[in-house]
């Protein structure tokens, strides 16, 4: 449920208006005026309200929903009670988003603590280079030779060093760092994110450790959305790239020279190492990771936990630590568990 303090009041969406946005199907005699103004989970919703209800297992929060409006699935009607209204459509969870993005537009991306300009407190260099419509909230540093799109911000104590260049329409998080980055349009990097820094990167040896210059740069494409905390360490010896569209969580990391595709999706504490390839679409469950110098085909969905150490083909679905085939490693999840059985009864036999 939205909150007006955080989310500016919605002119809402009519039945008919949500149907059109939607293609779902509205019951005979429907009233299409009728006018919803908010989105809440079924069992909080009122009549002003938008619901969805795509699985059985809420099943009880449906039967005692007062939502105005639910999109389901039409074999699911019938567990609505009556007061509701409910729009049929093949994927509720999908349609049911749109609306939410139709209503609170604003909600996209980061609002910004200012109105318009830099404000008191900024530090913006002479040399740097900022268009039109550019929010530099308190405490920001802009370093020399920075580009700065029209309608980005820039958020409170973030630092962009020098001759970094953002896009337009990008939301830089308070207190994030960038270095070494070209930085694409309609790019949102959440809070706390340092992005350029150097990769890890050392000859070790019995006299020390050798350090190896960092020379590349990170290159983030268009639409990409970066998690809070997250790491983007700057390319070797060849650039590290964000490939268009990729949504990354919190808390991951992206070693130096890695090559990540389009449309890809990190959930967080991901650890992707040195020179790994993503290819486009590519899926990583929380907590996975990949070591250096892999590639990971076009589609293929690694489960969370897992830990890839080869090639992966594309299309695929692996999981387990080292990564395999997902049948595979889940025939072998249940042979141990067999094979402990098996040596948990041949225990407790002997001891009888």
């Amino acid at each position: 449920m939205s909150e007006p303090v955080f989310l500016r009041e919605s002119g809402g969406l009519t039945l008919d208006e949500i149907v059109q946005l939607t293609g779902a199907k509205a019951p005979d005699g429907a009233v299409g005026s009728r006018r919803i103004v908010n989105v809440a989970a079924l069992d909080r919703a009122s009549p002003f309200d938008i619901s969805f209800f795509d699985n059985k297992n809420f099943a009880k929060d449906a039967a005692v929903s007062h939502a105005g409006l639910c999109l389901t699935r039409p074999e699911l009607v019938s567990l609505l009670p009556p007061r509701v209204t409910a729009l049929t459509v093949r994927d509720p969870f999908r349609a049911f988003v749109l609306v939410s993005r139709a209503l609170f537009p604003h909600a996209l991306r980061p609002v910004s603590l200012a109105s318009s300009g830099a404000t008191a407190g900024a530090h913006i260099h002479e040399t740097a280079r900022l268009e039109s419509d550019v929010i530099v909230e308190p405490g920001a540093v802009i370093g020399s030779g920075v580009e700065i799109g029209s309608g980005t911000v820039i958020g409170a104590n973030a630092v962009i060093g020098t001759g970094v260049r953002v896009g337009r329409d990008c939301s830089i998080g308070a207190t994030t760092v960038l270095s070494n980055a070209l930085i694409g349009d309609r790019v949102i990097i959440h809070p706390g994110c340092k992005i350029g820094q150097d990769g890890f990167g050392f000859v070790m040896g019995g006299g020390g450790h050798l350090k190896v210059p960092q020379v590349g740069r990170v290159i983030i494409q268009d639409d990409v959305e970066i998690g809070s905390g997250t790491t983007v360490d700057r390319g070797a010896i060849r650039d590290t790239v964000i490939g268009e569209g990729t949504k990354i969580d919190n808390l991951v990391q992206v070693g130096h020279n890695v090559s990540i595709g389009r449309h890809c999706v990190l959930v967080a504490y991901v650890g992707i190492s040195g020179s790994a390839t993503l290819e486009d679409f590519v899926v990583f469950g929380a907590r996975a990771g990949a070591v250096p110098s892999v590639t990971v085909g076009e589609g293929a969905m690694i489960a969370a936990s897992s830990n890839v150490a080869t090639d992966v083909p594309p299309g695929v679905k692996w999981g387990g630590s080292p990564a395999k085939p997902m049948r595979q490693w889940l025939r072998e999840i249940m042979l141990v568990k067999r094979l402990a059985q098996a040596k948990g009864d041949d225990a407790a036999a002997a001891d009888e």
